[in-house]
């Protein structure tokens, strides 16, 4: 299997989110994820989201947040969106049977790495 060079392992710290390929590699608490970067909503780049206090990924646009250990959704569609009845449970249900895709992440010789 293929490898991603993400950067250095210095560059990618606790909380930070980078873009590798189709993949957005979170950050949490010195555990690196790997997850597919297009939220389910409305196709956003996660690889532009940031990483909440409780460890999700969330959605640059629309403040969808992610569990990067299984890929589901755990917070739906906010503003506007949180306002449509059955939109966030609609997501949230859909990341059950369809998650966001994973992938390791490994650190070798001070850069952070993806199998593609």
């Amino acid at each position: 299997m293929a490898e991603i060079d993400v950067g250095g392992a210095e560059d990618l710290g606790p909380g930070s989110v980078r873009g590798a390929g189709r993949w957005a590699v979170v950050n949490v608490d010195g555990m690196r994820f790997a997850v597919t970067r297009r939220c389910r909503h409305l196709g956003a780049d996660l690889a532009d989201g940031t990483v909440s206090a409780d460890g999700c990924l969330v959605c640059p646009w629309h403040q969808s947040a992610y569990d990067p250990t299984t890929g589901r959704m755990v917070v739906g569609p906010q503003g506007i969106f949180a306002k449509v009845p059955g939109l966030g449970l609609f997501f949230k249900t859909l990341t059950r049977v369809a998650p966001l895709g994973r992938r390791r992440v490994i650190e070798r010789d001070g850069r952070v790495l993806v199998d593609s």
